[in-house]
């Protein structure tokens, strides 16, 4: 489980053709020949090695995120990933394979880049930046950095931020779940029993019904017991207070979907202090700027987590060109006119969305677009429905 899993590069990953949800086939797949696959059909060899080895690393390091954080095992799927680029990255079986990119792969494939102070492989987000744009690598942008004479290191840098850095000699071994093989219960102690503890904590933060266990002491306890138990009723598992595999993977679901929103929600602390519901919030447009334009790319970057369709942001204040198209997504999305124009009933569909996000990610439902009014009071993390 992802609080204290060491990241391992699998000798094998299982790549589900097409979108989660439809019905296309599993292939079972070297983890070097899937990414020889997907760089194949992302990039071009005639790039620049630095270029090359860039996005190689991004493909490795996207790749071990899902795996390590068992992204779609944890959802009840029988497979790590998909070739869907709505939700992942491009496979295609039984392509052609590029000569020189299997040599980078070869000498790269137990790499992957993280965030400094974090153990998980970096979800490094990319696109080709040209028809599309993401808060994330360029392809394209990466090979006119390397061609100005950026190394490999400094072109993530350049889209990821200074903060990550490359981890080598990463261990290889077949896939392993997390689920320790056999239930907890009372009485059962050891390193799986501060896991529990630990993710029923985070999850009580956004779920307070749920008691917090303290201290986090790998002792299946009755204070353990209770939050296993409180957590079970809530999230429609039979309440025994015992740890099964269904149970162990829910708490996997809900970690995971927390920790995806946990660093948007921290920059947006300092939103929180917003009066949504007595402070008229201004109409904005191209061209504007200001702290509520932040306020509002927050938003926006917060749905595009969530939904591919928004593109995701930088939150800078500055109202161009892309916070326009992400407005308009938005609007599309949500079922307004897409002006690209953040009125009073826009601003209420962020508002709402935010909500609903939490909603459904404690719920494990699909995240839907919501269609009541603005209920005219703050909402923060814990807020529910009347």
């Amino acid at each position: 489980m992802p609080l204290s899993v060491t990241p391992y590069v699998p000798q094998f990953i299982t790549v589900h053709i097409g979108a989660p949800d439809s019905p296309g086939e599993d292939v079972m797949v070297s983890f070097p020949d899937y990414v020889k696959n997907v760089a194949s059909s992302e990039i071009y060899p005639t790039w620049e090695p630095a270029a090359i080895r860039a996005n190689v690393l991004a493909i490795v390091s996207f790749a071990l995120n899902r795996v390590y954080t068992e992204f779609y095992r944890s959802r009840g799927y029988p497979f790590e990933i998909t070739s869907s680029t709505a939700y992942d990255q491009k496979f295609i079986p039984g392509r052609n394979i590029f000569e020189n990119i299997s040599q980078v792969v070869d000498e790269t494939f137990t790499s992957y880049i993280r965030r400094q102070g974090f153990v998980e492989p970096l979800s490094a987000k990319f696109c080709n930046g040209t028809t599309t744009t993401c808060d994330g690598l360029s392809q394209w942008g990466s090979q006119r950095l390397a061609q100005q004479g950026y190394n490999s290191i400094d072109i993530l840098r350049h889209y990821y931020g200074d903060n990550i850095e490359v981890v080598t000699d990463a261990p290889v071994r077949g896939i392993q779940d997390s689920y320790p093989g056999y239930p907890l219960r009372p009485g059962s102690v050891g390193p799986n029993v501060t896991i529990i503890q630990a993710s029923l904590n985070r999850i009580s933060r956004d779920y307070p019904a749920i008691p917090e266990i303290s201290p986090v002491d790998g002792i299946f306890d009755e204070n353990t017991e209770r939050a296993v138990k409180k957590f079970q009723s809530i999230f429609n598992l039979t309440p025994d207070g015992v740890v099964g595999k269904a149970t162990w993977y829910k708490l996997v679901y809900l970690t995971v979907g927390i920790q995806r929103l946990a660093e948007l929600v921290s920059q947006g602390q300092k939103y929180y202090t917003v009066n949504f519901g007595t402070t008229p919030t201004p109409t904005l447009r191209l061209g504007d700027s200001g702290r509520y334009v932040e306020l509002l790319q927050y938003w926006l970057a917060l749905a595009a987590q969530f939904n591919n369709a928004i593109p995701a942001l930088t939150l800078d204040g500055v109202f161009g060109p892309k916070t326009e198209q992400a407005v308009r997504a938005f609007q599309q999305w949500a079922g307004l006119e897409p002006d690209g124009v953040a009125g009073p009933q826009t601003w209420d569909y962020l508002y709402r969305a935010y909500q609903g996000i939490f909603a459904a990610l404690l719920q494990g439902r699909q995240i839907q677009p919501i269609t009541r009014q603005y209920p005219g009071s703050t909402l923060q993390m814990g807020s529910r429905d009347a």
